[in-house]
């Protein structure tokens, strides 16, 4: 009964609000951010979205610092990135970290702080990605879920905002997921760490608002990148498959262009995703309960297709 009520609320409240957003967005719509010159540190730069992020930054004329774990492919970026003959294209600044690093902090500053001493842009964009279910899930692999794509997140936010705070201005851009809004079966971890940024940068929105600092969580639906090939299973193993839904998703230039269309027009959320997803996000909210039966079925078909290919192995 408790289902229905706020299923009825929301039916009888949401075209309204959702008037009310609309205006909004039309009466608050500003200038373009220009990007010339900003200082722009992206985490998770040696491939995938965050390399794409990095070309797409410079190219604009910013600052880039990019960093990641893999200290060959950041040079290699650098190089691509320095080859480029525009007179308004800076010399990008490479630092390696691994979002686990006990000194990751002091690695941002030494970053930050002895080339241009100021960050306009953050982007929080490194992560890793997860496949099991919850009773083969070992606590180690939800720990280091946790760990990379939550808590490495807040330990960096945490070195660069004295930065923005003391310049009265900056954009801090969080990469989730739409599973940090649409948990489905079997990405119990990952869901979760996504779920946990959401809140996070949700709540600091609010409190450096008053500071001319910008928060925006970006929540992409699959991108072709080497994200599930890289995933943790559920006993901590290397996943290394590119599964379909990955080969079929977005384009990781594409996503990149979107994110910096966010910071230009100072958005504070992107959800990036078909239509029928977005209706799936919202139905989460307006009935829940048929959205808990569409993913108990998927769980059970899931089931049933992974205990055919064990029987064929």
């Amino acid at each position: 009964m408790g289902d229905l009520s706020i299923s009825a609320l929301w039916a009888v409240i949401g075209l309204p609000v959702s008037l009310l957003s609309l205006l909004y967005f039309v009466l608050n719509r500003r200038k373009d951010v220009v990007l010339q010159d900003k200082v722009v540190f992206i985490t998770g730069a040696s491939s995938g979205l965050g390399e794409a992020l990095a070309e797409a930054f410079h190219l604009c004329g910013c600052k880039v610092v990019i960093a990641g774990r893999n200290a060959d492919k950041l040079e290699e970026l650098k190089n691509r990135l320095e080859s480029r003959k525009e007179d308004h294209h800076h010399s990008p600044v490479v630092c390696v970290l691994d979002l686990e690093d006990d000194e990751l902090s002091e690695k941002v500053h030494q970053a930050v702080g002895n080339v241009w001493g100021r960050v306009d842009i953050l982007i929080n964009n490194a992560g890793m990605s997860y496949r099991g279910s919850v009773a083969e899930t070992k606590p180690e692999v939800d720990k280091k879920l946790m760990a990379v794509n939550h808590f490495g997140h807040i330990e960096i936010t945490k070195a660069i905002l004295p930065y923005m705070v003391k310049q009265r201005s900056g954009h801090i851009v969080c990469v989730s997921s739409v599973q940090g809004k649409l948990p489905i079966p079997h990405r119990s971890a990952y869901a979760a760490s996504k779920h946990a940024i959401q809140a996070y940068f949700d709540s600091l929105r609010a409190e450096v608002d008053h500071q001319g600092i910008r928060v925006c969580v970006v929540s992409p639906y699959y991108i072709r990148t080497n994200l599930s090939l890289n995933a943790l299973s559920a006993d901590g193993s290397a996943y290394g498959k590119v599964d379909q839904t990955t080969k079929n998703g977005y384009d990781p230039h594409f996503v990149a262009k979107k994110i910096i269309n966010c910071v230009q027009q100072r958005q504070d959320e992107l959800i990036l995703a078909p239509f029928y997803v977005k209706l799936a996000i919202c139905l989460r909210v307006l009935a829940p309960w048929l959205y808990f039966k569409m993913m108990a079925r998927r769980a059970r078909k899931e089931l049933v297709m992974n205990n055919n290919l064990n029987k064929i192995k």
